[in-house]
């Protein structure tokens, strides 16, 4: 569960930031049709989204495995970085970046010491949301899980097992904690940078 939340979140991080900064400053035919279509894996019911991506997966002839869990929970994990970071550079003046420009700055420059800085809070806000999201995952995980086992399936499975259910008591209060720790840091941090500004 620890390391598909967390590839999950990479992926979401490097995406979301990418189609939020696609979708900033530029006005196109569709660009209101791609913000929803990005929004969709979290709008849809969890088993619409297991099953499509369960149909995608077999279309392709890509058994399930862990490489298909990382692929579910990031296409929902997305959403999160995508909100948070379109959120924040809406907040961001462009003026900022014109004068990291007009001083000489490189594309790179500008987005290293200008651009990256003004977004790190709403990077980490999404990160934490996105890997407790992807660490808790049950549905989509039951489509694109195969033989592999998460954290979660585990305890879905325990359910039925009266002898184990001090540890699974256990094992799921762990899980609580591991989901509700990145999202009250989360809220601290979208907290903090709204007061901040």
């Amino acid at each position: 569960s620890l390391k598909v939340a967390a590839l999950a979140t990479l992926i979401a991080l490097v995406l979301g930031t990418l189609a939020a900064a696609a979708l900033w400053r530029r006005d196109f035919f569709g660009k209101n049709a791609i913000s929803l279509l990005l929004l969709l894996p979290i709008a849809l019911p969890g088993i619409v989204t297991g099953l499509a991506l369960l149909t995608a997966f077999k279309t392709i002839d890509l058994e399930p495995e862990f490489f298909t869990i990382v692929v579910g929970h990031a296409t929902f994990c997305v959403v999160v970085v995508f909100n948070n970071v379109i959120a924040r550079f809406r907040r961001t003046s462009w003026s900022l970046v014109e004068a990291s420009m007009d001083l000489g700055a490189n594309g790179w420059q500008t987005f290293r010491y200008v651009v990256l800085p003004n977004l790190s809070s709403a990077l980490l806000a999404g990160g934490m949301l996105a890997f407790a999201l992807s660490f808790d995952e049950i549905i989509v995980t039951t489509f694109t899980a195969g033989h592999e086992r998460t954290l979660p399936l585990w305890l879905l499975n325990q359910l039925g097992r009266p002898r184990d259910v001090p540890v699974t008591n256990v094992v799921a209060l762990l899980v609580m904690l591991v989901t509700t720790l990145p999202i009250l840091g989360a809220w601290w941090l979208t907290r903090e940078g709204d007061n901040g500004q």
